[in-house]
């Protein structure tokens, strides 16, 4: 079979990760025997240096013709003025809100070989399996009026957080079908003490749930959300939330895993019925990991590729309709991490640390392999 693959690397590490997600797809292509044709294109910094823009016109249309995109990572120092009509995080918004991607799915799951590797006790995050969807295309990110301007009293700014129930409506539908085919759980998180937008987002939450009257609805609170992802984070199954707080709590999670190297996130339109069908559905998805540039790193070989990587495995999942292979993907990162392979963001005194193209390396060679793969934790 024959896909169409739009690739977008971006700034600092974002070129190095996506090197070695690519190798990863060509060693899936070779066992699997699968074609793919790569598109790519220039955004973020990269393209305000060439075009002037964060997102030149002809990247989403190129993104639409594709079967999924991969995307490595915006931003740095030298676009960083906050003053500046143009900046890079712009391309990914727009991306967004042109691909109509409203769902952003991050997987949070504790590899047992990894329960040292960070700060919080191996007891508190022993067994954590979760995914956390952030509606990705509403709220504050995107409300209007949001601008700056300065009067007598001085300066001033507004946000305008905002939101619809149809916006509401379908990422908390794609949380509850998720929920359905998991443990049957699903945390809704919100600030409805507070905020009126919040106070619709758990009527509609609350009404959706006598559709999956098999699925526990529980409504908590962000801030003691925040606090649960650290005192008892294998408490949580789904959640979904609203764009902010979703941003918020991601990374908090990330911390979980032992690094934000090692997260992956996939951002996806379509229809939330392709989560309940039972045939392998493709849809449109954006695959990127969350760790960011990293600019103090970037060009040294000293990036994490995994949550590229893993990324790529959730194109196969949810794009392409290709669970072998994206199971294929998870198992030679499981086998490699349980060898001692680590790069510095996780590794340790006595463990095999390599660099970005080392461990890109030792996992396409564990993919192609893959007869001798230990399989990773089924999850939940």
């Amino acid at each position: 079979m024959k896909y169409t693959i739009a690739v977008l690397p971006g700034d600092g590490v974002g070129p190095e990760v996506m090197a070695e997600g690519i190798k990863v797809l060509q060693a899936v292509s070779k066992k699997f025997g699968h074609e793919f044709q790569l598109h790519r294109g220039v955004v973020g910094g990269a393209a305000i240096d060439a075009h002037k823009v964060a997102l030149p016109q002809d990247v989403v249309p190129m993104c639409k013709g594709c079967h999924a995109v991969l995307f490595g990572a915006v931003g740095g120092p030298k676009w960083d003025d906050p003053t500046a009509p143009v900046r890079p995080e712009q391309a990914i918004l727009g991306l967004r809100k042109g691909l109509n991607l409203y769902a952003n799915l991050r997987p949070v799951q504790v590899y047992p070989m990894l329960e040292d590797a960070t700060t919080l006790k191996p007891e508190v995050i022993h067994g954590v399996d979760m995914i956390v969807v952030r509606e990705l295309t509403g709220g504050i990110y995107f409300g209007r009026p949001q601008r700056r301007w300065r009067s007598a009293r001085g300066r001033q700014a507004v946000d305008t957080l905002r939101y619809s129930e149809k916006e509401i409506e379908r990422v908390l539908r794609t949380g509850f079908e998720l929920a359905r085919m998991r443990s049957k759980k699903l945390t809704s998180v919100d600030k409805a003490n507070i905020l009126d937008s919040s106070r619709l987002w758990r009527q509609i939450a609350t009404e959706l749930g006598g559709e999956y009257p098999e699925v526990r609805l529980e409504h908590v609170l962000v801030d003691t959300a925040a606090m649960r992802l650290v005192r008892d984070p294998a408490s949580f199954d789904v959640i979904v939330t609203e764009n902010m707080f979703g941003d918020i709590l991601t990374d908090e999670a990330a911390v979980l895993g032992g690094s934000m190297g090692m997260m992956a996130s996939a951002s996806l339109g379509g229809s939330t019925s392709a989560f309940a069908s039972k045939r392998r559905v493709r849809r449109m998805g954006f695959y990127e990991p969350i760790h960011g540039t990293a600019p103090d790193i970037a060009g040294k070989n000293l990036a994490n590729p995994i949550g590229m990587i893993r990324s790529v495995a959730l194109m196969f999942q949810y794009s392409l309709a290709l669970p072998r292979e994206a199971k294929a993907i998870e198992d030679a990162v499981f086998q490699v991490l349980q060898q001692g392979y680590r790069t510095g963001d996780i590794g340790s005194r006595g463990q095999r640390v390599v660099g970005t193209r080392e461990m890109g390396d030792q996992i396409a060679g564990a993919l192609a392999g893959t007869s001798t793969v230990a399989s990773a934790p089924r999850r939940r």
